[in-house]
């Protein structure tokens, strides 16, 4: 005969750690939130952090701010990397100099390829954006994401 004490105990576990896990699922899924301010700012937002492998990743680089941002390329920027900073895909882009403008956005979508063509494998890649280097508002974002099977 188990003690009604531990009975008690393990009734009281599994329903904790049902309220924590449920609460841990909430934040690793919560998708982030654009905040517009003042001056210059730089967001790059994904519909959310977790993707299937394959799956395209629809990837948004917004100009979060009240001054326009200047770019090297017409790609804004955008690389996606490994966590320890190995550039895995660059958009095929023209080398002009683009000018995102406050509260714009430019969308790419980025279907888990390297840059010679192959397909990615399961892992945390960052995905950066960078203003450019000689304009007076530098800016750098990055999010991670999660690629799972």
């Amino acid at each position: 005969m188990i003690p009604k004490g531990a009975i008690i105990c393990i009734i009281l576990g599994v329903i904790g750690s049902g309220l924590v896990g449920g609460f841990f699922s909430e934040i690793a899924n919560h998708t982030p939130t654009l905040i517009y301010v003042l001056g210059p700012s730089l967001s790059v937002i994904t519909e959310k952090t977790n993707f299937h492998l394959g799956e395209p990743i629809p990837i948004k680089i917004v100009n979060s701010g009240t001054v326009p941002l200047t770019f090297s390329d017409a790609s804004y920027g955008l690389k996606i990397k490994q966590l320890d900073g190995i550039v895995l895909y660059s958009p095929i882009s023209a080398q002009v100099i683009s000018v995102l403008k406050p509260e714009e956005e430019k969308v790419f979508v980025w279907n888990q390829t390297k840059l010679d063509g192959s397909k990615i494998i399961e892992g945390r890649y960052n995905i950066v954006s960078n203003t450019d280097s000689s304009s007076d508002n530098i800016l750098k974002k990055s999010i991670t994401i999660n690629i799972f099977k």
